[in-house]
């Protein structure tokens, strides 16, 4: 049976008659502690220069040395592994399966389970182009002031999809491994077309290139009116085939809309992303039942979009740029 510890204060009168001379056996004798004991705890301030009770190392881990790399090996090549699954490879190679255990063991390498980011899922071309287009607009400070940003989004009356976790360190979240990929178009939703903090329309059925034509028709030169961005105006659409038919080009070359080159699947540099984000908080929280009420609580939260937000997103359009030039056109935090 494990013996009660000393009390600091008697440790420290045991160190007190070491550095006046007094020896162990007198010592001991006087302060009727073990020899052992007083000479273990003068070794221990000698080394530590303290009779404080040191942190210890804890309860030895039951994991080996080999189970601990096969672990860490695993979710680094595979960070969407469950735990489960995690369980199972363990016991299979005869070690310890608790899930604690696992945990624990993961953590201490600097992985941590966290939700998968969704992505757009992108290709090497992808990824080229975008690079291509960060290097050639870095230096244009000025061009950010007069783009009005547009995109379609989705809003669901009962909010967003499913999470999925990865295993991950700090940092890593947009890494391409570490996100879940989206392709467009998807129940209880609307779909919405916005641009900048101008016009919100909502789009009902499918969309086909007239009722775009339409859309930017009433919409577009009033948007770029309300935000006071001038006549010249630059006009950032992305690669739907809607935006790119006959009819949609036609229409924007009759008006002298000057339309920005996009690169396809990159809408980490497209600001009006972080509108819709913002929309759809705001949105959910108001908690609508129907569509007819999701359609007015969308409007009514639009148009309380601040202005000091949308002033600071434009202004971060160099760090976009720098950050996916950093990342080789791939996913970034934005």
């Amino acid at each position: 049976m494990k013996s009660k510890e000393l009390s600091v204060d008697l440790r420290d009168r045991i160190v007190s008659k070491h550095k006046s001379g007094e020896g162990y056996r007198k010592s001991s004798a006087a302060l009727k502690v073990p020899m052992s004991t007083v000479a273990s705890i003068i070794r221990k301030w000698k080394k530590f220069e303290t009779t404080r009770t040191l942190p210890r190392t804890g309860r030895p881990s039951k994991l080996s040395d080999r189970g601990r790399r096969a672990l860490v090996r695993e979710v680094t090549k595979n960070p969407m592994v469950t735990l489960s699954e995690l369980q199972r490879s363990s016991v299979e190679r005869g070690e310890p399966s608790r899930r604690t255990t696992i945990s624990a063991t993961i953590h201490q390498s600097g992985l941590y389970g966290r939700v998968a980011r969704r992505k757009p899922l992108l290709s090497k071309r992808h990824m080229a182009a975008c690079l291509e287009f960060d290097k050639r607009h870095l230096k244009d400070s000025q061009m950010r002031n007069k783009i009005l940003w547009s995109d379609e989004t989705k809003i669901e009356v009962f909010g967003v999809n499913a999470r999925r976790h990865v295993w991950r360190k700090p940092g890593t979240a947009h890494h391409q491994a570490n996100t879940i990929p989206t392709v467009k178009h998807g129940s209880g939703s609307i779909m919405l077309w916005g641009a900048g903090t101008g016009r919100l329309v909502r789009i009902k059925g499918k969309m086909t290139a007239a009722m775009y034509r339409d859309i930017l028709d009433e919409n577009l030169l009033q948007s770029a009116l309300d935000l006071r961005l001038g006549r010249w105006f630059i006009f950032q659409q992305d690669n739907d085939p809607k935006h790119s038919a006959k009819i949609s080009k036609e229409w924007l070359q009759n008006n002298s809309v000057n339309v920005l080159e996009w690169p396809s699947q990159s809408p980490d540099l497209n600001m009006i992303e972080h509108h819709w984000r913002d929309l759809k908080m705001a949105v959910h929280r108001r908690f609508p039942s129907n569509l007819m009420e999701l359609e007015k609580c969308c409007k009514e939260e639009w148009a309380k979009l601040a202005t000091d937000r949308c002033a600071k997103l434009v202004a971060s359009y160099s760090k976009r740029l720098e950050a996916l030039i950093a990342a080789k056109g791939a996913s970034t935090k934005y």
